[in-house]
């Protein structure tokens, strides 16, 4: 089951995200998130609008995704970096795929253009998972991120969203 996510939900979410941040290049920020953190991000990503998103089984959270603003300003308001993040136990059953799934229409019931995914170049699972997703690479930066000792460069993954209506508008931003 995808529900949206809750601050009772922080333990388990840096539960499965504090070991990808901490044993991996998957994301290139060196620091653990505390459930303070968790249960803030969640609560400041809802409140306007933007996803944070649970999968659960048994009432066990198995993954999260969100996505946020992909940079600051009005021009950028309906274009949004996402992030999804599985419990080791959770990969290779396509919980992956129904969480960018719900992800992409989240967002694009709320108007939003299209979805970037940030991803390690070294990362290849996940570069073929956001192709298999109808993801295209638009851009890679070299040496972009810093970590265990070494450069890491990044990829950009892009995927245009298809208007709520069919036609090409979108809802006013507010």
């Amino acid at each position: 089951m995808i529900r949206d996510a809750r601050p009772a939900d922080a333990a388990a979410i840096a539960a499965i995200w504090n070991p990808i941040i901490r044993d991996t290049d998957i994301t290139f920020n060196p620091v653990e998130k505390t459930e303070g953190e968790i249960a803030a991000l969640i609560a400041e990503r809802q409140a306007v609008g933007h996803a944070f998103l649970v999968a659960v089984e048994e009432g066990g959270v198995l993954g999260f995704a969100s996505y946020v603003q992909f940079r600051a300003g009005r021009s950028y308001a309906r274009t949004m970096e996402h992030s999804v993040n599985l419990a080791p136990k959770a990969r290779g059953y396509g919980l992956g795929r129904t969480l960018i799934q719900a992800l992409a229409d989240h967002a694009a019931g709320r108007g939003m253009h299209m979805l970037i995914g940030a991803v390690t170049a070294t990362n290849t699972g996940s570069l073929e998972f956001h192709r298999r997703m109808g993801f295209v690479e638009v851009g890679r930066i070299r040496e972009a991120g810093w970590k265990f000792d070494r450069y890491h460069d990044l990829v950009f993954m892009q995927k245009i969203l298809d208007p709520p209506d069919g036609q090409g508008a979108r809802p006013a931003l507010g």
